[in-house]
């Protein structure tokens, strides 16, 4: 039985890593975790899928439990501003596209929509967040959702697994030091080994497989399986055992940002539920709230802008807040490693793969990544076939978010600066182009997206084609032949119901204040 885990690298992704495998598998595991007390964490201020509850969940963590002490708020949605020009925003939000007669809202949406904003109209989330309200009422209770939270049969369940029978209305927003730091307090405390010391020598046995690491200050660590938590730098996985990287850069050019963590008084701000990418120049800015302060940065591509250059745009844009804040320049390594577990070793977090954070798909990698290999752990055979499964499913969520990250550049109507100029002639990932073709003429459905588990639905794909603008797109022909009156009903409801949610849901500053 292989019961010896070795976690190389702590941060968000390690610290993930053995508490969600102490709560699989308690003391039947051997957990040490390894992490350089002079390596800085990448994580800068961290937002997630709603998928992320079950997590907390899977711990036996409830928000009043871990929210506080993370500074963490709620996140409804992704906010798209300047996209498609400047003062325009649109909502990507936490919530499933409603179906009328077969055919979903949006498709009604383009043939009679009530307005220009599809998202106002086919989502009530959107004005809730205009509103800057909270999902929950003071009382804890749950916004008005077709959903039963923490329905017996969905417990247990992994994230491909629930996709498409639930969609929860809200994901988190939290700074990831302090989740790390939250979640090293609860490992350690349920037996997992922490030592701080520095991994000088990586060695290998005859067959090339990692037979120990050598550390500064603690000599020799010996495990069956190792984790490779290291970021950027891989080092198990791409030092050690030289597993190739995969660059997404030929279609993601974005490979640098700036970030600033600035302090503000959030009770006089207010707190707006979603994560903002706001378009430059030459990349975006992202704004998330948090209790106490706001993250943001500018990601670009520096073979368009210094780091100079980005730097001084972002705390143009922050404002006077920004004066005093040391900025963070961080490099990014966009793509993947050509196989996350090689051997007895497996990579989680930015050591297996990143994408520039557009639709916050960090954590959800780490997260993914976690459930499959708690679900494919090996055997005291090694049967290559737990290895395969899981490189092909981490591969195929990569690939898959790699594709709808390009739709956002490829959509946008935004055309003003070479960047963006050059985001209409950029090679694109294949198959892309071909399901671009399809969804002019008919909206992606489940039959026409990446054909793997990416943890987006057709819907997400959706949202950016309509909120992008920057291509053409046609209802159903059948609509035409169709009886719209109750989708006409549809609009009408979901305008009633966020009329009923404005009047009675409080604002999300207020909500969190009321918690502490």
């Amino acid at each position: 039985m292989l019961n010896r885990v070795v976690i190389v690298g702590g941060g968000t992704a390690g610290w993930m890593t053995a508490s969600y495998f102490k709560a699989a598998f308690g003391d039947r595991i051997d957990i040490t975790l390894v992490e350089s007390g002079n390596v800085g964490s990448v994580g800068v201020g961290e937002a997630t899928f709603s998928d992320i509850r079950h997590f907390f969940e899977f711990l036996g963590l409830k928000e009043k439990d871990w929210m506080p002490a993370c500074n963490a708020t709620y996140k409804l949605a992704v906010r798209f501003e300047d996209w498609r020009e400047k003062g325009h925003y649109f909502y990507h939000p936490f919530e499933q596209m409603r179906s009328v007669n077969g055919f979903p809202l949006a498709d009604w949406w383009l043939k009679q929509g009530p307005t220009s904003r599809f998202d106002k109209d086919s989502f009530v989330m959107a004005s809730v967040i205009d509103a800057g309200l909270s999902p929950r009422r003071l009382d804890g209770t749950l916004i008005d959702q077709p959903f039963d939270e923490g329905a017996d049969e969905m417990q247990g369940l992994t994230m491909s697994e629930h996709q498409g029978k639930t969609q929860f209305p809200y994901a988190y927003q939290f700074e990831a030091a302090l989740l790390a730091k939250y979640l090293a307090k609860y490992s350690v405390e349920r037996g997992v080994k922490h030592i701080v010391d520095d991994v000088k020598h990586v060695a290998l046995d005859d067959r090339g497989w990692i037979s120990q690491i050598t550390t500064a200050e603690h000599g020799e660590i010996t495990g069956d399986v190792y984790v490779d938590c290291t970021g950027f730098r891989g080092v198990l996985i791409n030092q050690a055992l030289e597993e190739p990287f995969i660059s997404y850069q030929d279609t993601l050019p974005n490979d640098s940002a700036v970030a600033l963590q600035v302090p503000m008084d959030m009770q006089r701000r207010g707190i707006r539920p979603a994560t903002t990418a706001t378009a430059q120049d030459a990349g975006w800015i992202w704004t998330i709230p948090l209790m106490g302060r706001v993250g943001t940065g500018y990601v670009y591509a520096k073979d368009y802008l210094s780091p100079e250059e980005a730097e001084r745009t972002l705390r143009e844009f922050v404002g006077p807040a920004a004066a005093e804040v040391e900025a963070n320049h961080i490099k990014m390594r966009i793509g993947r490693t050509r196989n996350s577990w090689v051997k007895n070793c497996v990579a989680i977090g930015l050591s297996s793969g990143f994408v520039e954070p557009l639709e916050s798909t960090g954590i959800f990698f780490i997260h993914h990544a976690i459930e499959q290999l708690a679900k494919n752990f090996p055997g005291a055979d090694w049967d290559p076939t737990h290895r395969d499964r899981y490189n092909d499913a981490i591969a195929h969520v990569m690939d898959g978010v790699r594709e709808f990250l390009v739709l956002h550049y490829v959509a946008a109507k935004r055309n003003d600066t070479q960047y963006w100029k050059d985001t209409k002639t950029r090679a694109i990932p294949d198959g892309l182009a071909e399901r671009l073709e399809k969804w002019k003429t008919q909206l992606p459905d489940s039959e026409t997206v990446f054909p793997y588990y990416h943890g987006l639905p057709p819907y997400s794909y959706m949202c950016i084609l309509l909120g992008m603008g920057g291509i053409d797109l046609k209802p159903s022909p059948a609509l035409s032949l169709a009886d719209g009156s109750a989708a006409e009903r549809e609009f009408e409801a979901i305008r009633q119901k966020t009329a009923r949610l404005l009047d009675t849901l409080p604002k999300a500053y207020d909500y969190f204040a009321a918690q502490r």
